[in-house]
């Protein structure tokens, strides 16, 4: 069922992406131009325009869909408990683990030389 409902809600992604590329454009970035859309009172006159709102509310209810499937399907299960218990090993002890050069994570400190303080220029 999850994949069934997947593949068409990845048909209806490309159907919205090719559908809303055919659309004519208005002009001006965001819905700025044109007087039409989505902040007038009108509603989209177009077919396209149709066909857009139907595709993005379809894709909404599968997104809606596989989201209750995933929540289903994990109830009561966390991602840790799915790990193996001998993928989280310690490393041995005979194995050295330093730093290459010995050296630490920490910077140096200011009094160890001299290096860091400001010259007198």
């Amino acid at each position: 069922m999850e994949n069934v409902v997947l593949i068409i809600h990845l048909l209806l992604a490309l159907a919205l992406i090719g559908v809303v590329l055919l659309q004519r454009s208005e002009g001006g970035g965001l819905g700025m131009g044109g007087g039409g859309g989505a902040m007038s009172g009108r509603a989209a006159g177009t077919a396209l325009g149709k066909v857009t709102w139907v595709l993005a509310a379809a894709f909404i209810v599968t997104s809606i869909v596989l989201t209750i499937v995933a929540a289903e399907k994990s109830a009561g299960a966390s991602v840790l408990d799915r790990l193996a218990p001998a993928a989280v090993q310690p490393a041995p002890a005979d194995e050295d683990t330093s730093l290459p050069g010995g050296g630490s994570l920490l910077p140096p400190s200011p009094t160890g030389g001299g290096a860091l303080t400001p010259s007198a220029d």
